[in-house]
This record gives C-alpha cells, structure tokens and sequence, in this order.
C-alpha cells in the first residue's frame, strides 16, 4: 500500500559514528573536503594470509569516557558505537526520558554479527583454557542482537525492540522496520539504524572471496575505487548510524522539527546466488521502493548507490540503476570515503543522503578517476555537484542476495 494512505513519517533526530566524523555535520564536512577515512592496520600484517590491511575505522571517540562502566561492561565495541550514536540521535531530536520509556517508542538496529572481538575471544577461551575462562557477560556482547538490546537497556526503552541481521543490509532493513512500523501506527517513535566494528576476521572474509582490496596497502587514502577502472575490492569499515523516526503528527505535536520525510522503503530478494548481486534483483527493490512512495523514477534525484569497489558488485549494480534510472539522475558511493561499514551502511549511508538533500547538494565518488566501460550507463559526477533535491534513494545490498531502497524526501517548512 502506497505511503500516502499511513501515517506520515519523518526523521527528527541523527547520530552517527564514522571513519569521516562522529556528528552529522563534521562528517558531511569531511565528505565535501573530499577526506579518506580509510587507515592502515598494521596489527593486520602478521596475521597469516591475510593481503587486506587498510580498514575505515572510528577515532577520536574515548568510548570509556563517554559510556558508563556499568553500561558498557555487557557491551562489545559493536554495542558501544551503537549506544554512542543513539545517545546523540536522542539529544537532537529532543526525546524525553518519559517518552524512551512510554511503551510507544521502540529499537531497531541491526549489524551483521555482535561483537567480532569479543567472538573471537569467547571461544579461544573455550577452545583453550575453558568456559571457565570466559565472564558471566561475554556471550551478552556476541548475541546477534547485542546492539539492539544493550540501546534498549541503555536508554530504558520498554517498547518493541528488534535486531535485523541481514549482514549489509541490517541497517537500511532497521530503518525500514520502523518506518513501516510507525506507518501502521503501532508506535509513535523509533529509533533505527545500524552498528559494526572494525575487525581483521570481517576483512578475510572479502579476502577469501578476492573482494578485498589489498593493492592500496600503502596508500590507504586510494581505495576503495567504487566504479572505477583501478579498484581492487571493498574495504572493510565501522561505524553507527542512527536515526531518530517519528510519526508527523506526533513529531508536530512536539514541536519537533524534521530533516527529511521517510517516503518509500522496499526489501527484496534475488533468490538466485548467495554472494553473487542480481542486476535484475536490485533493480526489482527500486522499483518496488518507488511503488511504496507513489513514485515514478524521473521524480529521484539522487541515488546514494551501495557500490563497494568491487568487480562484480559495482557493474551489477551500475546496470540495475541504469535500468531504472537511465544516465538522468546523478549517482554516487559515499564508501570511497568511509569503506564498507557493513551493516551500519544503511544508517550512515541515509544520513548522508539526507546531508545532500538538505544541502542541495551530491557529493561525487571518492577515488573515482575512469569509469569502468561495465558501469556506464549512469551519471556519476566526479565533482561536486550543486542541485535542487527534493527526492533521494538510498540502496544497500547485502550477501543472501538482499536487496533494500529507502526513499527521503526534502522536510517541509514550518
């Protein structure tokens, strides 16, 4: 059913933790500077067969400082960037503490596993010294929904509370979960979004598949190459991404104000290969995301693609835009910035595209010097581009073949 015949539903609050910036505004920042928050990783080296040794990580967050011991101590790094990010999506939109614990505001963010770390730590103790080795706390911080739960526990939410783990997609289907939620009215207030931390474990896992990049080693501000003709692979990142989503009339009555208006969310699947991207799939959920919007292609703006910097993955999803799209909406990857924060994309990824629409302004491909043959067909500027934007699509893919589109509109005034 079409968005216009449920509740309206717009963003009144963001949070973010990020390779680029740790509030909207400085990350946006650092997107128009054209900056890389893309690292070497030294500690990476020694490990066996591993080529990958750049990641996109978070710094300048003292995590022990600002969450509370007895916070953190049932969180991983996943939870703690997660918690961070929603502390700060609260604050902007105004939330009280009796609405967090009203029963009619609700969690859902997802990543792709809990904390990688802490995994890896839990069954070496295991394998090697014993259960006995591991804290009464240590699966608290592995479960899938660490990040889900530990924000509830944080913030004293009693209402609804889910953990979508659809690996690239967790985040985008979390935000997408509580716009439909809030649709139907079953809450006044969501908060939504993704979480993962940066770990060697998630890089091997491109690199066994030859979807890391490892030929940048050395100039990690190089990669990744979205759509262009030198990349190599994706680049493993972290992050968080929250966003605060509110029924309108709720957030009128108060006196909320909005950033954007969540218009259209479609998920998908392509049902076809369990690491390989359909075109013919993606192209399926923007469209489907366009129907849920009562939109028509030619009404986008933007689109705010997933590429990653893969062979395979950029060209397929080049020709599923094109299909849709043609070469008349400008296209960009914002991971040439950030590398591929997995299944927080989805959240920082929307507030970035929600940044360009407020700006009225795309923010080109990082890295992107000579398109790929494969991926023309779209418009992908190479320098920033100043346009009236009044509606954009965000995308994300995801293994399993998942698909999602979220689809923002520019906030009305007053």
């Amino acid at each position: 059913m079409p968005a216009v015949d449920r509740h309206r539903v717009v963003v009144t609050g963001m949070g973010i933790a990020s390779p680029v910036g740790n509030d909207p505004r400085s990350a946006f920042a650092a997107l128009r500077r054209g900056a890389s928050g893309i690292r070497a990783q030294p500690d990476w080296r020694p490990v066996p067969g591993l080529n990958a040794h750049v990641a996109g990580v978070v710094t300048g967050l003292d995590l022990k400082v600002l969450l509370p011991r007895k916070t953190r101590r049932t969180m991983g790094r996943v939870a703690q960037l997660a918690t961070y990010a929603t502390g700060e999506a609260i604050r902007d939109a105004k939330l009280s503490e009796d609405l967090l614990r009203s029963g009619r505001l609700g969690v859902a963010i997802g990543s792709t596993t809990g904390s990688t770390a802490a995994t890896l730590d839990y069954y070496a103790n295991i394998l090697g010294a014993g259960i006995r080795a591991n804290k009464g706390t240590a699966f608290l911080r592995i479960m899938s929904h660490t990040a889900a739960a530990n924000v509830a526990l944080a913030f004293g939410v009693i209402g609804r509370v889910w953990g979508p783990s659809a690996a690239c997609a967790s985040g985008s289907q979390s935000i997408g979960l509580g716009y439909e939620t809030l649709q139907a009215g079953l809450a006044d207030v969501m908060i939504c979004g993704g979480a993962e931390e940066a770990h060697y474990t998630a890089a091997a896992t491109f690199d066994l598949i030859g979807a890391a990049s490892a030929g940048f080693n050395d100039r990690p501000e190089a990669t990744p190459r979205p759509f262009d003709t030198g990349r190599d692979g994706m680049v493993v990142g972290e992050g968080a991404g929250i966003l605060v989503l509110e029924r309108l009339e709720h957030a009128r009555a108060r006196g909320a104000c909005a950033y954007a208006e969540v218009v259209g969310f479609a998920t998908t699947c392509d049902a076809e290969h369990i690491t390989s991207p359909e075109p013919e799939g993606m192209a399926f959920c923007m469209r489907e995301a366009l129907v849920s919007a009562g939109a028509v292609a030619a009404d986008v703006h933007y689109v705010n693609a997933h590429a990653t910097g893969t062979v395979v993955g950029d060209r397929a999803e080049a020709k599923a835009t094109a299909a849709v799209f043609g070469d008349r909406v400008p296209v960009s990857s914002t991971k040439g910035h950030t590398g591929h924060t997995l299944g927080a994309c989805g959240g920082i990824e929307s507030i970035f595209a929600i940044s360009m629409l407020q700006a009225g302004e795309v923010i080109p491909t990082k890295n992107l010097v000579t398109v790929d043959p494969e991926c023309a067909g779209i418009w992908l500027p190479t320098a920033p581009l100043a346009r009236e934007l009044a509606l954009v699509m965000n995308n994300n893919f995801a293994f399993g073949g998942i698909n999602t589109s979220l689809l923002f509109r520019r906030a009305e005034r007053g």
